[in-house]
């Protein structure tokens, strides 16, 4: 008869653990040095620059493609070099925390894999063959990753070397993983609301386009009640859960609605963006209706994920 395993042990998983969290911090200390460095690019496009044109400023494409590329490195580095750090000292709230981040990816890779690619290819002077690579492993990067990770680290292989090199239970495993999943979901899109500022304050409302200051005062107003949704998110409170329902019904509407009803041409004329730009962005061959379905994918697994956590939300005694 083969021998049953004592119910504590396990394969220890450190070296590979300690492996990874080292590929974790160099990639983020990595985009923590190309952040500033990027940072140099708006010299470049500037009067004087060897890029310049008229135009460039805030509220241009390429000024929003610039700081958009900057936020993400930042981002990257805010990430990873923690849970670098998590994953060398096998620390249990960097395996929960990767967990959210992975089912986060789930959610929102595609459009972002997409959006990465559009904003690389168009600000950088890439090679067809650097050109091909960095979009397969941008297209690997959605479909192996989030799968061998969330395999990986649901394993009790590695949930048990993570409680034997971390004894301690931390606040953040008291968490149910959908919550966490909304509300890693809720600080991206807060952050990409941010990010509609540079682009002329560019914002959706059932079909109509707003823009400039009209524009931003809706995002902030949407941007402050997605702060009080997501604190109510994670003390879970009943009337959060009904919050984000609604408030996620409305933007996925909006969004969807809206963009479908525009052309690529209508789109434009509302981001206003200056001449030079406007002329090599017409030829793209771009619709509406592209965009809704980039925009409405990551929206309706978001109201997926919110009716799956209501009985997280529930009354508890």
């Amino acid at each position: 008869m083969e021998a049953h395993k004592p119910e504590g042990s396990h394969k220890d998983r450190t070296l590979i653990l300690k492996v990874m969290g080292g590929v974790l911090l160099l990639i983020g200390t990595v985009a923590a040095y190309f952040g500033p460095i990027e940072m140099y690019c708006f010299y470049l496009f500037s009067e004087g620059g060897r890029f310049h044109y008229e135009g460039f400023g805030f509220g241009s494409f390429m000024f929003g493609n610039l700081a958009c590329q900057i936020i993400g490195y930042y981002l990257i580095a805010i990430v990873l070099i923690p849970l670098g750090y998590g994953h060398l000292k096998a620390r249990r709230w960097s395996r929960i925390l990767t967990l959210g981040l992975l089912w986060f990816w789930v959610i929102v890779g595609i459009p972002l894999t997409l959006a990465f690619a559009f904003i690389w290819f168009t600000a950088k002077d890439l090679s067809p063959v650097t050109g091909i690579a960095a979009f397969v492993l941008l297209c690997l990067s959605y479909f192996v990753i989030p799968t061998m990770g969330i395999r990986f680290y649901n394993s009790r292989d590695v949930r048990r070397t993570f409680e034997q090199r971390d004894p301690v239970p931390c606040r953040i495993e008291g968490l149910p993983m959908p919550i966490l999943v909304m509300v890693i979901l809720f600080a991206f899109y807060a952050v990409a609301l941010h990010a509609l500022i540079f682009f002329n304050g560019l914002f959706p409302i059932l079909g109509t386009w707003l823009n400039g200051l009209q524009g931003i005062t809706v995002i902030d107003v949407t941007l402050l009640c997605l702060a009080v949704l997501t604190w109510g998110t994670l003390t879970r409170q009943k009337w959060a859960w009904w919050g984000t329902l609604v408030y996620f019904s409305w933007l996925t509407l909006s969004w969807t609605l809206t963009l479908m009803r525009s052309s690529w041409l209508d789109i434009l004329a509302a981001l206003e963006f200056p001449p030079y730009e406007m002329e090599i962005l017409k030829r793209l061959p771009f619709q509406g209706r592209h965009f809704a379905v980039l925009v409405g994918v990551p929206f309706v697994l978001t109201l997926g994920l919110i009716l799956r956590s209501r009985s997280h939300f529930q009354s508890r005694r």
